[in-house]
């Protein structure tokens, strides 16, 4: 990751401005730069992943013509040769280094060229103008405000802005700014006709088009690992990785795998060794305490920006174990496997009446991911100097799979992603027990006693008295338990006013029959553990079942 900043205005002195932005250091802890513009700053905390060399640093300029970027161009080799056959030259490895040349020959056509992960400042010379954009998933971060003088403000994050802004806003991801206004430039979900029906054809689709997000994130020039769960979706990033290393080396290249767990009840552990195992990596289990949950849980809704449940919760493990690699290894960037469940359905997509219900439900939860689960995946990376890379992410990928005729994705063969599952079904690539296995929530799978620490230590900390009091506090997203109640008090006192940043508590949708519930963890479903088949079922039988 790194930090980028923006101003139009001079009024707040650079060196304030300068601790401001340092807030977020350990998004770029290589290199630190603000520079002034004809009309304010441009700010770049760098941590270094594509050209390595001094080179790389940003601000990137043409002219009097600058770009800051926190993002990764997969495929800025090609648009390079292209430029350069248009007649501009580099002076770096970076992929950022495109940006300026795209920007002058193609205008605000630039932004779908630039891919799945982005986050941008453009200060216009010409125009004397800032200009920033954003991805259209929002897997990289940008919030804006205005201040003081009414001059806008960009940031990586909020807590750059906070005391410079009175309200903070997230950048809407798939949108660019200028002037005043936030255009889009890319919508991944109004689907107007869907592509197909039927199921091999999708598999097909689905297949070839993951495999191609995965090669492209698997060039780095920094070392690469990988998040491991244990579950579907981290072990088909894994497994396809380790195979095109395989297909494309001299001799045996490992990739360096990384999964957690609590000491005593981790659901997940056990999985994730079998996965690195089978396919051949270097895998590393770490462990962390119920000491090290509440001690870092003031730490982790800070760097978050969140007071939602869900998103708390399953930080835990990811942030301690992104501080693990950190500190006990040379991994700079991490893949993930982020953003498969809102395309492929949760647990509780199987109560969707119907197929126009499952769509609309994913097309929610794609617009508002930026808000949680890939909020999540940024912040307990970046916080830890690493670079998270998201292959479910892609926009290609994404923009298929929503096409797909709904009817086909509802949970109709007694397994829940089905058309993932079956996509890569006679690929070998993992052990049956793995690609049918349903996969508990992140923030049980690191163990059930975790949650179960949280809840007790929220409820040590109010009365039922002091429960009912405090909550009326709010207005907004108002606590309905003392868990909720503990991250919201302690995300108003680093950002005071802010909540609204968050639209509301990730939850399963109330509405549907089997999902009125009052605590986000598909533990509290009917269906956690299966998928349509009994409790008691394996994931083999639930397989040779639907096969049947």
């Amino acid at each position: 990751m790194c930090s980028i900043l923006g101003t139009t205005s001079k009024t707040i002195e650079e060196k304030e401005l300068r601790t401001y932005f340092d807030r977020t250091i350990p998004r770029g802890p290589d290199m630190s730069k603000l520079v002034e513009t004809g009309i304010g700053y441009l700010g770049f905390h760098r941590l270094a992943i594509m050209g390595l060399h001094p080179e790389g640093m940003q601000p990137f300029e043409m002219g009097d013509s600058k770009v800051v970027c926190n993002g990764e161009i997969y495929g800025f080799r090609k648009i390079k040769k292209d430029l350069e056959r248009k007649g501009y030259s580099f002076q770096s490895e970076s992929d950022c280094e495109v940006i300026l040349p795209l920007y002058k020959e193609y205008g605000h056509s630039m932004w779908k060229m630039l891919g799945s992960e982005f986050a941008c400042i453009i200060y216009d010379s010409e125009k004397k103008a800032l200009i920033a954009g954003r991805d259209p998933m929002g897997i990289r971060p940008l919030f804006y405000g205005y201040g003081k003088d009414g001059a806008i403000m960009f940031a990586s994050e909020a807590c750059n802005l906070e005391g410079l802004c009175e309200r903070i806003k997230p950048f809407p991801p798939g949108h660019y700014y200028e002037n005043g206004t936030f255009t889009r430039f890319e919508n991944l979900t109004d689907v107007e006709k869907y592509s197909t029906s039927d199921v091999e054809k999708a598999c097909r689709e689905i297949h070839d088009r993951f495999v191609k997000s995965v090669e492209d994130r698997l060039d780095a020039d920094a070392p690469l690992g990988f998040l491991l769960s244990g579950g579907l979706d981290s072990s088909l990033v894994c497994a396809i990785s380790q195979r095109l290393l395989d297909e494309s080396s001299v001799g045996k290249k490992s990739i360096r795998t990384f999964a957690i767990g609590m000491e005593k009840d981790a659901i997940d552990l056990k999985y994730a060794k079998e996965v690195a195992d089978f396919i051949g990596a270097e895998h590393t289990e770490v462990f962390m305490t119920r000491e090290q949950v509440i001690e870092e849980l003031p730490n982790v809704i800070k760097l978050l920006g969140t007071w939602d449940i869900t998103t708390i919760r399953a930080s835990m493990g990811m942030y301690l174990c992104c501080k693990w690699i950190h500190e006990n290894t040379d991994v700079r960037a991490l893949m993930t496997g982020e953003i498969s469940d809102e395309l492929f359905g949760y647990k509780y997509t199987d109560f969707a009446p119907d197929a126009e219900a499952f769509q609309k439900e994913a097309k929610k939860r794609v617009d508002e991911l930026y808000m949680y689960d890939v909020l999540r995946a940024d912040r307990c990376i970046s916080a830890n100097s690493l670079e998270a890379r998201v292959p479910f992410g892609d926009v290609s990928f994404v923009k298929y799979v929503m096409s797909i005729d709904p009817e086909i994705k509802l949970n109709k063969y007694n397994m829940g992603k089905y058309l993932l599952r079956h996509a890569f079904e006679k690929d070998d690539l993992l052990p049956d027990n793995i690609l049918w296995r349903q996969k508990a929530a992140f923030s049980d799978a690191v163990g059930h006693s975790m949650v179960d620490d949280l809840k007790a230590y929220a409820e040590e900390m109010y009365s039922d008295e002091e429960f009912e009091e405090l909550r009326k506090k709010y207005t907004y997203c108002q606590p309905f338990t003392k868990e909720s109640l503990l991250y919201r008090e302690l995300f108003e006192s680093f950002y005071p006013g802010q909540a609204e940043m968050i639209k509301d508590f990730w939850m399963p949708n109330k509405e549907w029959e089997g999902c009125d519930v009052n605590d986000p963890s598909a533990r509290v479903l009917s269906n956690y553990g299966e998928s349509g088949s009994t409790l008691d079922e394996t994931s083999e039988d639930a397989r040779l079942r639907r096969i049947s």
